[in-house]
């Protein structure tokens, strides 16, 4: 059975993100943009949305902690005490966004002693709700859903960015020599992608928690694993905007094995 405070934070969650998607809409492909210190790219849909989820999050859960790519770049390193915490990224994929390309997403976790347990995320392009955990199962809108595991040999699609790190670029030529790659520009997609059975894996060298904290408990609640390539990263004990990126891969048990294995 699940704790009362965890079922009342899941319905929350659901309707905080499915509050932002009208918004979402309206302003796609139409707002204006700016550049972080960090070289990637910010909306006032970005800013806006965070807001607005947290205010609702806010409203019912004021002891939680509310976390975001969008706290702003002189936000020191936030050390997580709550039991629950929310780590949000109001738009993955805010380049295409900004610029009319559908493949981004509301991604929204919830984290319980710093363990994603649940996962909430708005696809904006299929316009439909993702949502799940380990032990509850995950919906890809009112289909219920399982990591792939039966696709044969290359017809399988990976998930995959170009590696910003050098030291990853002999994974790009073992990847494409063995799948059908996919570059959806949003790394939150390509994780529940897998989760939601639609890819068969994913590869990803470049992300930061936010990017797929929502992502994870989908593929571990579908069946799937998630292999972090430079050690674990949850339970998250510190929310740092500077991080260090993620470079890690996600499938079913047999094809997350196969990955570490080939790209060791």
């Amino acid at each position: 059975m699940h704790s009362p405070d965890l079922l009342a934070r899941i319905d929350a969650a659901k309707n905080a993100v499915l509050a932002q998607t009208e918004y979402l809409h309206l302003e796609f492909g139409a707002v204006r943009s700016d550049w972080k210190s960090d070289g990637t790219r910010v909306t006032p849909a970005d800013l806006a949305i965070s807001e607005g989820i947290f205010k609702d999050l806010r409203a019912h859960f004021p002891d939680d902690e509310l976390l975001s790519e969008e706290l702003g770049d002189a936000t020191a390193p936030i050390v997580l005490k709550a039991r629950f915490a929310w780590v949000l990224d109001p738009i993955d994929g805010t380049n295409n966004y900004a610029t009319g390309i559908p493949s981004c997403a509301i991604s929204l976790a919830l984290l319980e002693n710093g363990m994603p347990v649940y996962g909430v995320i708005y696809d904006l392009a299929r316009r439909v709700l993702m949502h799940g955990g380990p032990g509850f199962g995950v919906w890809d809108g009112e289909r219920t859903a399982l990591v792939k595991t039966d696709t044969p040999a290359g017809h399988r699609m990976l998930g995959f960015h170009s590696p910003m790190d050098k030291k990853f670029y002999p994974h790009a030529s073992l990847l494409v020599s063995r799948f059908k790659i996919r570059g959806l520009g949003s790394s939150t997609l390509h994780l529940a992608y897998v989760a939601a059975g639609l890819f068969d894996a994913t590869v990803d060298h470049n992300v930061r928690v936010w990017d797929i904290a929502a992502a994870v408990p989908l593929v571990l609640g579908a069946g799937g694993e998630v292999h972090y390539f430079e050690g674990d990263i949850f339970p998250l004990s510190v929310f740092d905007l500077k991080m260090s990126r993620i470079p890690f891969c996600a499938g079913s048990p047999g094809i997350c094995a196969e990955l570490v294995k080939l790209l060791a």
